[in-house]
Formats: C-alpha cells, structure tokens, sequence
C-alpha cells in the first residue's frame, strides 16, 4: 500500500468519508454519494428522447437542437439536497462528480455527438466574487472530463446583475433576464455547436436567454442545452 493510500485512510478514520444522502460509509471507489444513492436518483432519460418535456419548454421561443435534464426535481428531494450541497455550502466536488455522471449519459445519446464546445450559464462578476465560484461551471468541467470538449468561460458573459430568480413567477423571470447576457466575441462561437449547462431548469427563462444570445447575429451558431435537474 502506498503512503498515499495509507494517509488518506489515516484522514478517513478521523474524518469519516459517508455519503452524503444515507450516511453510510463510502469505499474507495465512491465520492460523495454511494452508488446505490447515486442510481437511486430518478433519471429522466430524456437525452434519448427527442421533443422532450424540456424541449417542449423551449418551443416558439429560441431555436434550440436538444435540451435535456439528467434528474427531476423536487422539494426536499436528495436532488435538491445535493443540489444545495453544490450551490450553498461550497461543495464544488458535488458538481463535478454529477457533471460527470451526466456526460457518461450524454455519451450515450446520439444528439449531442457534435458539440463543439461547453458553455456554463455565467454569473455575473459581483455575485461570482461572493460565492468564489460557479456551480454552473463546474458542472460543464465534469461533462467536459468525460465528453473531451473544451469549457468555454470567457465568451458569454452576464452582463448586467439581476436579483435572484428563486421566488419570481414565469414572466418576472423572463423579464428579469431579458437581455442581460452578451458575447464578448461575436464570432467565437461561428458554425459551432454550443452546449449550455445549468444546474436546475425551472421556466427556462435564463437559459431561454443564453441560447438566444449565442445564436442571435449571423455566427450560425447552433445551441443545446442540458441541466442536472428539471423542476
């Protein structure tokens, strides 16, 4: 056994690695979340589906090639708890590990086998310098670990600061991120496929806005999107 090995079971003594949703133990080979929680968690399947319900949330309102989610939401769910664990308690290994969960899934599916390149749904400058990061972003770094595309963090950017979308209804939504977002470089994206990542659909307003940014100009390009979770 290597010293490596041998301290980190030194550390896990003392600080006992258990998954987050049951508690129990981990082994070696598990992070954060034991495999039976992790394959517990319900799956939507829908990036093998084609005219999805979060396709349908899209429809006649910005041209997008697939959209998918990898889980469905809901209050109180172990979704919403790793979830939290991501976006409120600094636990960035959360998003990652189901980042990548979620692009061994998408490399099963036959509409995103062109993406060009992953794009996460950008904070705004302030709020990133509170939070110390972007939990959209390290979700697209675990994709990208598995799909072998570049995270692309600089081109689109939030633009202007916007209060937080959490109690707001579907048209104070909308009119909360509605052109707020731009391009810095108006051709980065030209003739690529662009894949957005979030972490939870709920309207669909502010990814509805990103994607409309990307493919607004004549740049050709052309976007998908996908989230960890669906409310």
């Amino acid at each position: 056994m290597s010293i490596k090995n041998l301290f980190l079971d030194f550390i896990h003594l003392i600080y006992p690695n258990n998954c987050l949703l049951c508690g129990e133990s981990l082994v070696k080979t598990e992070s954060h979340v034991c495999l039976f929680c992790l394959f517990s968690l319900p799956k939507t399947s829908y990036h093998l589906q084609q005219d999805n319900p979060v396709e349908k949330r899209f429809w006649g309102k910005v041209k997008v090639e697939h959209a998918s989610s990898l889980f469905y939401f809901q209050k109180g769910s172990s979704v919403q708890q790793l979830l939290h664990e991501l976006k409120y308690r600094g636990n960035k290994e959360i998003g990652e590990m189901l980042g990548s969960h979620l692009g061994m899934e998408l490399l099963q599916s036959p509409f995103y086998k062109d993406i060009d390149v992953i794009v996460p749904v950008p904070l705004h400058k302030n709020r990133y310098r509170k939070r110390g990061y972007n939990q959209s972003e390290c979700i697209a770094r675990g994709i990208s670990s598995v799909l072998k595309k570049p995270v692309d963090t600089k081109t689109l950017i939030r633009a202007v600061e916007t209060s937080t979308q959490t109690k707001k209804g579907v048209f104070e939504r909308w009119e909360n991120t509605n052109g707020i977002f731009a391009l810095v470089d108006t051709q980065a994206f030209k003739n690529k496929h662009i894949l957005l990542v979030d972490d939870v659909l709920t309207t669909g307003s502010t990814l509805e806005a990103c994607a409309r940014t990307v493919v607004d100009g004549q740049n050709k390009a052309r976007v998908s999107i996908v989230t960890l979770a669906m409310a």
